[in-house]
């Protein structure tokens, strides 16, 4: 999910500051809750950056940063000879104790991912794990009215996921109007959320040029079609306009505005979680 990837990322901005240890999962035994990749910062007082597990491992890798020394990798959980340390999940992980990082090598890690672009950052040795990679954060970009694009920007910015709104009714966007002002990246989500689908259109067309991973829109049936034979007629092929996932969420037919946000949010999030790099790598 996005708050994770929010602290993991926070955990490298971190780790940019003198006297800040990072910690990283390098390798995955059985089931766990966080990636491969994962990372915790602590600071020089004991306060950690990020979040690996339930609070007893960050704790003891604040006292594992606080002793300093080389860079080493230890296991926690299964195979581990912590044998009075145990993860609740079952399973064994690789940490990279790293008392003094790269500063340079996180800050540059850092700049590109403010540019909204990928980043790798290499782990030193004795780390099995080559390197880190990074994507940038989720964002949305929202178009619609009313109380469903209320909810939807709520939602999203309790969930700490940056959000766009672009209201009908808000005075920046005018019927038939590409919105070509904007940009979307393929780390960005557009919805469209309107009832009167007469707005879509133009938004959709601008959209369809877009590396957008995901395209969504509110509406039933008949709208869908009409949508679909509109953006034909515009000279979009079939497989571009397949693009556009409609009805939106993992709930197909929700008609509570809140319902709306929290179904769609949910499937944006999945979606987004796939394209990450270390999504499956180090699973067994």
């Amino acid at each position: 999910m996005s708050s994770s990837l929010a602290g993991d990322h926070a955990a490298l901005r971190a780790a940019c500051e003198p006297g800040v240890g990072l910690c990283t999962i390098t390798h995955i035994e059985g089931s766990f809750s966080r990636r491969l990749g994962a990372q915790l910062a602590v600071h020089r007082d004991g306060q950690v950056t990020g979040s690996l597990a339930d609070g007893c491992l960050e704790q003891e890798l604040a006292r594992e940063i606080a002793r300093g020394g080389d860079r080493r990798v230890l296991r926690y959980g299964a195979g581990s000879p912590k044998i009075d340390f145990r993860l609740p999940c079952g399973g064994g992980l690789d940490i990279l104790i790293d008392p003094e990082p790269d500063r340079e090598a996180c800050r540059a890690v850092v700049a590109r991912l403010e540019e909204r672009e990928e980043a790798r950052l290499t782990l030193p040795s004795p780390s099995p794990l080559a390197e880190r990679r990074y994507v940038p954060e989720l964002r949305l970009v929202l178009f619609g009215e009313g109380p469903e694009l209320a909810a939807m920007t709520q939602v999203a910015q309790v969930a700490g996921i940056a959000a766009e709104a672009h209201g009908r009714d808000d005075g920046d966007m005018a019927l038939g109007q590409i919105p070509n002002h904007l940009s979307a990246d393929r780390w960005t989500a557009i919805v469209l959320l309107f009832h009167d689908h007469e707005w879509e259109r133009a938004i959709l067309e601008w959209a369809l040029t877009t590396p957008a991973f995901l395209i969504g829109a509110q509406g039933g049936a008949p709208a869908r079609l009409q949508r679909e034979a509109d953006l034909v007629a515009a000279g979009f092929a079939p497989e571009q306009v397949a693009r556009i996932a409609s009805p939106i969420g993992t709930v197909k037919h929700s008609r509570e505005p809140l319902g709306l946000a929290l179904s769609a949010l949910a499937d944006i999030a999945g979606a987004y979680e796939l394209r990450h790099p270390h999504h499956h790598a180090g699973e067994r």
